[in-house]
């Protein structure tokens, strides 16, 4: 009787444990999450499955081309790229993107460019259109989808506060087939 009961209580150990080991890993270290939507097309597809890497930007800097998730102002949270850090001037004219005034090319949206056949894939737009002013505010992230037409972005919704950044994500688990890192 007491072996059973001595077996009994090394396994709810175990489990309390193993649930508590889970619980630190998901809110301070990593997070799944899955995309919704189509506006970060074609290096994201709907329903794409992603860890979240929250550690990144606790220990580092975001970094231009990042893609991150964010918590949105509709209480939901976007997958973005980050186009513009704090102090920096955005500006696209003729569907090529410019920072600080120097040309970026940008080699995840070329299979787009070649299939938009009735104008630029990007609008052409300044920062100061956009948000009322000419660079990113500090502790702020401009950001955009790479769907540029069908994207709900900082275009639209303004800089993203650091604060509300959850972190960087790069990896795609699921679905199997398409497992991969996804990088600039």
């Amino acid at each position: 009787m007491a072996k059973n009961k001595s077996e009994l209580w090394e396994w709810i150990k175990a489990l309390l444990i193993a649930v508590v080991l889970a619980a630190v890993i998901r809110y301070f270290l990593f997070a799944p999450i899955v995309v919704d939507g189509l506006s970060m097309m074609p290096t994201l597809h709907d329903q794409d499955r992603m860890i979240v890497n929250k550690l990144s930007y606790k220990i580092g800097e975001p970094e231009r081309f990042d893609i991150i998730v964010f918590h949105a102002p509709e209480n939901k949270d976007y997958i973005k790229r980050v186009i513009g850090l704090p102090g920096d001037t955005v500006e696209y004219k003729d569907d090529t993107l410019y920072i600080n005034g120097k040309a970026y090319e940008e080699p995840y949206l070329e299979k787009y460019k070649k299939e938009a056949l009735d104008g630029p894939l990007t609008d052409p737009f300044t920062l100061e259109e956009k948000i009322g002013r000419k660079t990113v505010p500090e502790g702020h992230l401009f950001v955009m989808g790479d769907n540029r037409r069908f994207s709900k972005d900082s275009r639209h919704i303004g800089t993203v506060p650091m604060k509300k950044v959850l972190g960087k994500t790069s990896i795609i688990y699921w679905p199997i087939s398409d497992i991969r890192s996804v990088n600039q």
